[in-house]
């Protein structure tokens, strides 16, 4: 199992529900991978340094977790079709 850190960025524009319901989604994807989620801390609405597909700030969350090695390139591929996601980073620790 290793250690990594995902950033998204959601639109601001969504509502907390849907915010809530696309952080459970992939909360929901690293447990069922047989990961385990050490943190999940909402930094909440930022300025981007410059726009993103048209869009000047968007809501960040932090998710700390750990997985297989084969998960977070799953994470990934799902991450950029989803249209509830500006953008993310996943990072090995």
């Amino acid at each position: 199992m290793n250690r990594y850190e995902l950033l998204t960025i959601l639109p601001a524009t969504l509502q907390d529900e849907e915010k809530e319901a696309t952080i459970a989604k992939y909360v929901k994807m690293i447990e069922d991978g047989k990961g385990t989620i050490t943190v999940v801390n909402k930094w909440g609405i930022k300025k981007f340094a410059y726009p993103i597909n048209y869009k000047s700030e968007g809501y960040y969350v932090l998710l700390e977790f750990e997985a297989p090695a084969e998960l977070p390139n799953k994470i990934d591929a799902l991450m950029r079709i989803d249209e509830s996601i500006v953008r993310s980073l996943c990072i090995k620790k």
